[in-house]
């Protein structure tokens, strides 16, 4: 507890604007209202480029990104694509192995553990039967996400079990990739 109280950042993560914004988010729940937001194109077979700029958080439009991040999507060439880029379940695993660690990062730090760092591998299985149309017993998207965290800090074993618990209780993308979330789709003709 000593470390949180003199130390000014942790893993990198600035501890005052950590404990400002719990307090403000617990102070003004509506505070914590983010809504994300990226625009997708399509490009040619299998790619297509995304763009990741403004997202409304905090109370208010963030404006901070003074140009977008651009992410591209493709396939590998045994799923007929020209594998410009990762497809995107693979984006699904980065996403959640970014999650998950952040989480843990920022957890850690909150409680004053020093993480000196964190590995990740990640295997996803899924059977393209699915997403091919031929069988409607086989789950288009991952049957299996498995994970192992590699975490070296300054604890015990035992807390590093619990961060890596935390990680998974409060990590958004575990959530996302774990429960079922409404997703409202609609077309439009261009």
């Amino acid at each position: 507890m000593s470390t949180m109280m003199t130390a000014k950042t942790v893993n990198g993560v600035d501890l005052m604007r950590l404990h400002a914004t719990i307090k403000a988010v617990r102070e003004e729940p509506s505070l914590g209202a983010f809504t994300f937001r990226l625009a997708n194109r399509w490009t040619d077979g299998g790619h297509n480029r995304s763009a990741v700029q403004g997202f409304y958080g905090a109370g208010q439009e963030d404006a901070s990104r003074k140009v977008p991040f651009i992410l591209d999507n493709d396939e590998p060439d045994v799923l007929l694509g020209a594998d410009r880029a990762p497809n995107p379940v693979e984006y699904v695993l980065h996403a959640l192995a970014g999650c998950l660690t952040t989480t843990l990062v920022y957890h850690a730090a909150a409680k004053g553990i020093a993480v000196k760092s964190v590995q990740t591998a990640f295997e996803g299985d899924l059977d393209l039967r699915g997403f091919l149309g031929l069988s409607d017993r086989v789950r288009n998207g991952y049957q299996e996400i498995r994970v192992t965290m590699k975490v070296v800090a300054d604890c015990s074993d035992s807390e590093v079990d619990e961060l890596v618990k935390l990680a998974q209780r409060h990590s958004p993308v575990f959530d996302i990739v774990s429960n079922p979330v409404k997703v409202a789709v609609r077309g439009e003709r261009g």
